[in-house]
C-alpha cells in the first residue's frame, strides 16, 4: 500500500511537511506572490499534487477571487485536503488522478510543490510538458521539491542536515539513518542544473530560483 493510501499515514501527513520542509508557510506565501505577478484577480490556478490541501488553503485565504483546481492521484489525500480547507473547501475543485486527468485549461498559473521528486526524469519531463500545454501564454509555473547533487560525500552531508532540521533534537538520531537511506534509494532526486534543463526542455523560459532550504529547491518559470 502506498504511503498516500495508508489511512494512518494520511492522518499524520500534515505533521510531516511542517516539520520537514524549511519555511513551509513562507514557501506557500512566496508561491502565491509569484503567481499573483501574472494571475488576474479572478484567475484560474492549477495545483498539481494538491493532496493535504495546505497550499490550496493558503491560496484561497490570500486570494479570495482565484478559482482553484487541485489534482492528486490519492483519494484519501484529497479528502484530507477538503478537511484542511474547511469552510474554504468550496473554493477548490478537486480531481483524482495525475496531470492527465486535469482539464485542458488554459489556466492562468500552476503549482507543483513537494511532488516532482517522486517522478523519474522521464515522468517529470512528461508532467512538465503536460503542465505547459494547460497554461496560457505568459502564465507562471511554480515548482519546489528535493533537488541536490547525487555525488558523495555531498549528498549524504546535505541529507544529514535535512534530517537534523526535521529532528526535534536538532541532531541526526540513530533512527534517522534509515530515512536518509530511503530518500537516496526511493526518490529519483536530480541535481538543480538538471531541473532547470528539464523545465527548459518542457518549453518554459525565464526560469528563476526563488527558494532554497537544505535539500529543497524551488523555481518559477513562464510559458512563453
Amino acid at each position: 500500500m502506498s504511503t498516500f493510501e495508508d489511512p494512518d499515514a494520511v492522518a499524520r501527513y500534515l505533521e510531516g511537511p511542517v516539520a520537514r520542509v524549511p519555511g513551509l508557510a513562507a514557501l506557500h506565501r512566496m508561491t502565491e506572490l509569484l503567481l499573483a505577478e501574472a494571475v488576474p484577480d479572478d484567475g484560474h490556478v492549477l495545483v498539481l499534487g494538491a493532496g493535504g490541501g495546505l497550499e490550496l488553503k493558503a491560496f484561497a485565504t490570500a486570494r479570495p477571487s482565484w478559482r482553484l483546481l487541485g489534482v492528486d492521484p490519492s483519494a484519501p489525500m484529497l479528502r484530507l485536503a477538503e478537511r484542511t480547507m474547511g469552510a474554504l473547501s468550496p473554493r477548490a475543485t478537486l480531481v483524482e488522478g495525475t496531470i492527465d486527468a486535469a482539464p485542458a485549461g488554459p489556466f492562468d498559473g500552476a503549482t507543483c510543490l513537494l511532488t516532482l521528486h517522486f517522478l523519474s526524469p522521464e515522468q517529470r519531463l512528461s508532467t512538465l510538458r503536460a503542465l505547459w500545454r494547460r497554461l496560457r501564454p505568459g502564465a507562471p509555473l511554480v515548482v519546489a521539491h528535493h533537488s541536490f547533487d547525487s555525488g558523495e560525500p555531498e549528498a549524504t552531508r546535505w541529507l544529514r542536515r535535512y534530517a537534523a532540521f526535521a529532528s526535534p533534537t536538532g541532531r541526526v538520531e540513530p533512527g534517522d539513518e534509515a530515512s536518509i537511506a530511503a530518500i537516496r534509494e526511493r526518490l529519483p532526486v536530480i541535481a538543480p542544473d538538471d531541473e532547470v534543463r528539464l523545465l527548459a526542455q518542457a518549453g518554459f523560459d525565464r526560469i528563476e530560483l526563488f527558494y532554497a532550504g537544505f535539500t529543497f529547491r524551488g523555481w518559477v518559470a513562464l510559458r512563453p
